[in-house]
């Protein structure tokens, strides 16, 4: 069921499979919506609470207000500020492309109270930000006005264009309607293109920001799960392993696949690795 909340930085929607069972909370990448999780949070809500926000990340469909900080800080904090006005606790708290990114900000910043354990899932990591092809071209982008950046993004009607490597080319296999829903908003609402452009330029200049988030995930004592994809050519798999290998309760578990968006194109998979992790309260 989708719903709405009012933050601080705006209204936000965000999907919710109800139930009494422990919270997960799924966070999606650049250009993309919670619609994302929609294969992992089936198969996962008969026994969690899934809940897929639609973040503030370039496919959301409600204009943020116009002081949102819409920087990597600043959506971690509104990811906190979304678990703590839901009074989620224990959340196992999950991201793929840049929602991984968003995870590991939430423990930089020192936001994560309310967070049990976290899920980071093919994803920006190190000094991979802009990550790939599709990262440097959004950057480039994103240094467009809005209205020049909307005329640029039309191009993006066309699937041909959008199996692109700049595009999603190579980040999924089978998501092609996914992806030519998740550009609506910005090919139709002009709110939405200025948004995208500020939370570009927050975002993908800060080249350093995931590295010095990285200093800091050695500190969180707490489960943590890393789901690479093996064959990953935007998010380099010796990432995933360094990630492992600095959370100091980590495990790694790689899929067999060479796209980044294991929750489109793996779910069943990414769900499993998911539950797995997520119903094991062994002590750290």
């Amino acid at each position: 069921m989708e719903r709405t909340i009012e933050l601080s930085a705006g209204t936000i929607a965000y999907g919710d499979s109800g139930g009494d069972g422990p919270p997960v909370v799924m966070l999606h990448g650049l250009m993309m919506d919670g619609s994302l999780w929609d294969g992992p949070a089936a198969e996962l809500s008969s026994a969690y609470r899934c809940l897929t926000p639609t973040l503030p990340l370039g496919a959301h469909r409600r204009a943020m207000l116009p002081d949102a900080d819409l920087s990597l800080p600043g959506v971690a904090r509104l990811v906190a500020e979304f678990l703590e006005r839901l009074d989620l606790a224990d959340v196992t708290l999950v991201g793929n492309d840049t929602g991984g990114a968003v995870v590991q900000t939430v423990v930089a910043e020192g936001l994560a109270d309310r967070v049990g354990r976290i899920v980071l899932a093919s994803c920006e990591a190190f000094d991979n930000l802009p990550p790939g092809l599709t990262g440097r071209t959004l950057a480039l982008a994103g240094k467009l006005s809005p209205g020049a950046f909307g005329l640029f993004m039309q191009q993006m009607r066309l699937r041909p264009v959008r199996r692109l490597p700049i595009a999603f080319g190579l980040l999924t296999r089978a998501g092609d309607e996914a992806t030519a829903r998740w550009m609506r908003p910005v090919l139709t609402q002009p709110e939405i293109r200025r948004d995208t452009v500020r939370m570009l330029r927050a975002v993908l200049d800060d080249r350093q920001a995931l590295v010095r988030a990285a200093e800091k995930l050695p500190s969180f004592d707490r489960p943590a799960l890393v789901v690479w994809a093996d064959r990953d050519r935007v998010m380099p798999p010796e990432h995933g392993r360094r990630l492992a290998e600095l959370l100091p309760h980590a495990r790694l578990v790689e899929i067999p696949h060479d796209r980044t968006l294991l929750a489109l194109d793996r779910p069943r998979e990414l769900a499993a690795a998911i539950g797995d992790f997520a119903s094991d309260r062994t002590p750290v």
